[in-house]
Formats: C-alpha cells, sequence, structure tokens
C-alpha cells in the first residue's frame, strides 16, 4: 500500500474564486495577473468592451471578463448573477472599480460629487452587499483606498473623502462581518501611474512626468510605484498570508504619507 502523500498547492489562491470590480487596466489587471499566477479562477468587471476583451485575452483561461457599471443596481445584479450561474462563491472581492478628478473647491458641481460618490461609495458599497450571499466563510474583502485619504492634496477633495468613506466603510464591515469570518481590509496605494491618469484625471503627459517628478523629490522611495507593487500587496490582504489581518488601511505609497 503506498503511503505517499499528494503535493499540496503551494499556490496562495489555489481553488479560490475572484471578483476584481475595475479589472480591465490598471492596478486591476496587474492584481489579477497576480491572483491567476497563484491560482485562482479571476472574474473582472468594467465598464468598457473592448478594454475588457483585451484583457482577458492577455489574462488567459482562467478570466472571465463581464461587463457593467458599480454606480448602476441592474448591472451589479447582472455581475453576481452571471457569477453565481458560472462559479457559485466569491473567496475573494477586490472592490478596485473608482475614479476620481481634480476639481478645486469653489469649481465643484452637483453633478461631480454625485458622479464620484456615486461610483467610489455608492457602487463600493452595493458591490460588497450584493456579494455577500455568495462569499463563504473565510472569504477576504480588500477596497481600493488612497493616501488622499489622510493626506491633503489640491483640487481632490471629492476624491479623498470618497476615499475617507471607504477606510470608515472597513471598520465597520469588519465588525459587521465577524459573524461571517469574513475578513475587509483597505490597500492605500500612493501614486502609481495608469491609464486612468489620462482617462479619468485627465492629465498630459508633461502633467504625469511633473508629477513623477514631484514623488521622487519628496517621497522617501525617491520614485513613483507600479501597478505590480501595489497588486502584491493586494494578493497578501486576499490571501491566507493574512489570515490576522483585518479592518486596516495598509498604505503601499513609498512612504509619502507618511511623513
Amino acid at each position: 500500500m503506498s503511503t505517499h502523500t499528494p503535493p499540496v498547492s503551494s499556490a496562495k489562491l489555489a481553488d479560490k474564486v475572484a471578483l476584481i470590480t475595475g479589472g480591465s487596466s490598471g492596478l486591476g489587471l496587474a492584481t489579477a495577473r497576480r491572483f491567476i499566477a497563484e491560482g485562482a479562477q479571476v472574474f473582472i468587471t468594467g465598464r468598457r468592451q473592448a478594454e475588457l476583451d483585451a484583457a482577458v485575452r492577455e489574462l488567459g483561461p482562467q478570466a472571465t471578463a463581464l461587463q457593467g457599471d458599480i454606480a448602476k443596481s441592474a448591472d451589479l445584479d447582472r455581475i453576481f448573477a452571471e457569477i453565481t450561474a458560472q462559479a457559485g462563491r466569491i473567496d475573494v472581492l477586490f472592490a478596485n472599480a473608482g475614479g476620481g478628478a481634480f476639481v478645486p473647491l469653489e469649481h465643484v458641481t452637483e453633478a461631480h460629487f454625485d458622479k464620484y460618490f456615486g461610483i467610489n461609495v455608492r457602487g463600493t458599497l452595493f458591490t460588497v452587499q450584493k456579494a455577500l450571499p455568495l462569499m463563504p466563510a473565510g472569504s477576504s474583502i480588500v477596497l481600493t483606498g488612497s493616501m488622499v485619504s489622510v493626506k491633503g492634496l489640491p483640487a481632490f477633495g471629492v476624491y479623498a473623502a470618497t476615499k475617507a468613506a471607504l477606510r470608515s466603510f472597513a471598520r465597520t464591515w469588519a465588525v459587521d462581518l465577524k459573524p461571517r469570518q469574513i475578513r475587509v481590509n483597505v490597500i492605500a496605494p500612493g501614486t502609481i501611474v495608469t491609464p486612468g491618469y489620462k482617462s479619468e484625471l485627465g492629465l498630459n503627459d508633461e502633467q504625469i512626468a511633473g508629477m513623477k517628478d514631484q514623488v521622487a523629490a519628496t517621497a522617501p522611495s525617491g520614485r513613483v510605484g507600479t501597478p505590480d507593487e501595489i497588486a502584491a500587496v493586494v494578493l497578501f490582504l486576499a490571501s491566507d498570508d493574512a489570515s490576522y489581518v483585518n479592518g486596516i488601511e495598509l498604505f503601499a505609497d513609498g512612504g509619502a504619507a507618511q511623513i
């Protein structure tokens, strides 16, 4: 009789099902790569079908794209119905979808406020709420916050307030979900240049270069970060490596908000 024991997979997310909102580019896409490399089946969402299709072509058969806008309840219902039909559960939720724009206080409009609180706060809340019926005990939720939740940047007040709200949500939800044994944490990136710097923030190449120079001059790291560096931290929070980490805001900002 053989006494050989089959090797246990060392992949951090082996046989896990993950949902990444805003997963077609930037931090979401980098995290999808990491999750898949660690054995997960990954669903990604986004508003633009062409970008989703390109992402799935890159990510391969372990990725499934679901088009939708988290600010629209009907889109969320459709997304979760598809995940229910295809996978039946969600072990890791990376609530990453969001947006922002630079607008000085005196020029903030109701439309600007409603747009970004609708996406970043309302959309994230109902993403998490609608995911919960699919999440077993021991699941993990990671929210994308920002270092601006604690650091004032000019003309960025509405965006910063939405990220501060997510940090507050994580504290409350960690307590709410204690009976379910579901962890909730926030990743707070610093300056990470992604396609959103042009598509959302409306910055040009010269402005982005100037931002990089400013970060290099002031942050202890001496540089901006990369999407893959943030993805590595998200993987940590999502995996059992962080099994005793709950309710925190983990800054991955090169020290920019710490000095």
